[in-house]
This record gives C-alpha cells, structure tokens and sequence, in this order.
C-alpha cells in the first residue's frame, strides 16, 4: 500500500487533479453567494490555473534559482513566483468575470507562494555562492 501511495505523491498527473479540485473547490466556494454559472465559471478558471500553475511552478522555480546567488537566491525565486502567479491568476479572473477576485485568490496564492519558498530554500541551501 505504501509503495501506491509514493507513487501517486510523485505523480505529476495527482498533482494537477488535486490542485484542480482543491482551488477550484475554493473559488466556488470564495464565490458562493454569487449566481451559480459566476460561481461555476470561477470555479472552472481557478482550477485549471491551478492546475497549470503547478504544472510550471517547480521547474520555474529552479530555473530562476540558477539566476541568482547568495541571499537574493532564496528571495527572488519565489517572490518572482508570485508576482507572476499574481499577474496571471488576477488577468484571467477579470477576463472571466469572476465576482471576488481577491478572495478567489487569495488561498492559491498563499499556498503557491509558500510552495515556492519552500522548494526554492531546499534547492538553494545546499549552494555556495560564487
């Protein structure tokens, strides 16, 4: 049984589905008191976001780690992370009309972030700087 459970924790594939559903789940329910195609349709962008934006957020991060060196190695990666997710998660929330776009958000960003520097901080605390 552990060695399925290993397996799914390593699955990009499980990782996606859970980002879906879990953040897609949060903005139907960020946007509950709104009619039910708004709230649906909120809940359909911020799962595939999600989704996407887990998809990418490892390799970016490790892409941008490279960049850098010394103390701004473990601040820029993940601050850069965010704003992007930011960006990207605020222009496809007004393009579809999302009725509470911070609170859609808002629980995304904070786990993406914290995601990121926390991945970013294992990768990086084992370099020297050059």
């Amino acid at each position: 049984m552990s060695g399925l459970v290993a397996r799914l924790g390593r699955s990009s594939a499980v990782h996606v589905a859970f980002a879906f559903l879990a953040m897609g789940g949060w903005a139907l329910f960020a946007n509950r008191d709104y009619p039910l195609p708004r709230m649906l349709m909120a809940g359909a962008v911020q799962g595939m976001l999600s989704a996407c934006l887990t998809l990418f957020l490892k390799r970016a991060v490790e892409a941008l780690s490279n960049l850098f060196s010394g103390g701004v190695r473990l601040v820029a990666p993940p601050l850069i992370a965010c704003l992007g997710s930011a960006t990207i998660l605020v222009v496809f929330h007004m393009l579809s009309g999302t009725p509470e776009i911070l609170k859609t958000i808002a629980v995304p960003l904070a786990v993406s972030t914290s995601y990121a520097a926390i991945y970013n901080y294992s990768i990086s605390r084992g370099r020297t700087a050059p």
